[in-house]
């Protein structure tokens, strides 16, 4: 049995806790609030600030973990070296993690360092240097704080007048310490994915099949897989994310998104080195292992043979309708009266107005409608109330 410090204790976190539990290891969560989702199903709990590099390093050496698992990017991840250091397994590694948790350093990484092709970008860290990338990216441009989660604070800008709401929506949504942020050229794309990649300790890299996905702000409302893609535009997105996870170095499951262009290819847009919000879609059995699964297994190095595509499926979210304490669900019942459909309540203690609080999901065969079924999972979706 080996000890896992997990850092940041969303639903994603919650899942990968279930899966680790089912393996019989010893879980500690963290999160900077009390009773988050992960904490639910932990063996033990910790309520800290994890940008505070001496609380991070206090509970750590309390705790003498054997595997320190971040799910989030508000860390101070420079203090993940000294954990190692003492011996102790950082997933993927501490490399990884410092540079995944920053758009600017995964992104002079993919496109300096590896060549892989990506949108233009400039940096700003002053409203002035903002202005002065945008005019040099053009419009429409995306703009994205450095560090920051689930779309948290981007925003796409049609013309200049719309810069200092933009710079203003990624001061609010950044998190941590860093002010800065990536301008970014818009993509005219055809569809995005998500292409989640299992690195192994003592086996090849594993890919599963692509996710499609839609999102709004930034932030994932649906997810479906597999997303139909030409054979020469998979297999050119799997030799980009066998380049930059290798180039990073550990193991476990990475969550690597793609803009594709039927006429102009796969551009690399972000790397995530954890499972992924889009990538919940599996628990509707899509696969052999869902994404959690696969980084329990990972994780503990042990042998993942093969990822195999089981049947279609498809997940939308359930958001909050209002700020409130202890929220209150409708429509369960009429959700659950569906066949081929489960949902997952992630227990959050609290929420506001347009929080995930939840996901549905739902399955068919391999070849049925895809259109049909992620229409179905998102009425029922709508149909659930959280207030």
């Amino acid at each position: 049995m080996k000890k896992i410090l997990l850092l940041g204790s969303g639903e994603l976190g919650k899942e990968f806790v279930i899966a680790c539990k089912r393996l019989g290891q010893y879980v500690v969560a963290c999160d900077k609030y009390d009773n988050a989702p992960a904490m639910q199903v932990a063996d033990e709990r910790e309520v800290l600030n994890m940008l505070d590099g001496d609380a991070l390093m206090d509970v750590v050496k309390r705790h003498r973990p054997d595997i320190i698992v971040p799910e989030i990017e508000a860390i101070r991840t420079e203090r993940l070296f000294e954990c190692e250091k003492m011996g102790i397994q950082v997933v993927p590694s501490a490399r990884a993690v410092n540079y995944t948790m920053n758009r600017k350093a995964i992104r002079e990484l993919a496109h300096t360092e590896l060549g892989l092709r990506t949108a233009n970008y400039r940096y700003a860290s002053t409203y002035e240097e903002l202005t002065a990338a945008a005019s040099v990216i053009g419009f429409p441009c995306i703009i994205k704080p450095l560090m920051s989660s689930s779309g948290h604070g981007q925003s796409k800008v049609d013309a200049p007048d719309g810069l200092k709401a933009a710079w203003d929506e990624a001061c609010a949504g950044a998190r941590g310490d860093l002010m800065e942020v990536i301008v970014e050229e818009f993509i005219p794309f055809d569809y995005e994915i998500t292409l989640l990649t299992v690195t192994q300790q003592n086996g090849p890299t594993l890919f599963c099949a692509p996710v499609g996905h839609v999102q709004k702000g930034g932030d994932y409302r649906e997810s479906f897989q597999p997303r139909a893609m030409r054979p020469e535009h998979l297999a050119d997105a799997q030799r980009m994310a066998d380049a930059v996870t290798k180039a990073l170095t550990g193991t476990g499951i990475w969550g690597v998104e793609f803009f594709v262009s039927e006429r102009d290819g796969v551009i690399f847009s972000e790397l995530s080195p954890r499972p992924h919000d889009t990538g919940m879609v599996t628990m509707a059995g899509t696969q052999n292992f869902s994404e959690f699964e696969l980084h329990a297994r990972a994780v503990l190095r042990l042998p993942i043979p093969e990822i195999t595509i089981e049947r279609m499926g498809a997940s939308a979210v359930v958001l909050a309708e209002s700020d409130t304490e202890s929220p209150a669900y409708t429509g369960i019942e009429a959700a659950c009266a569906n066949a081929r459909t489960d949902l997952r309540i992630f227990g959050k203690p609290d929420a506001h107005k347009g929080r995930r609080m939840g996901v549905v999901l739902c399955w068919d065969t391999l070849d049925a409608d895809q259109t049909a079924l992620r229409d179905k999972c998102k009425q029922i979706a709508a149909d659930i109330h959280c207030s």
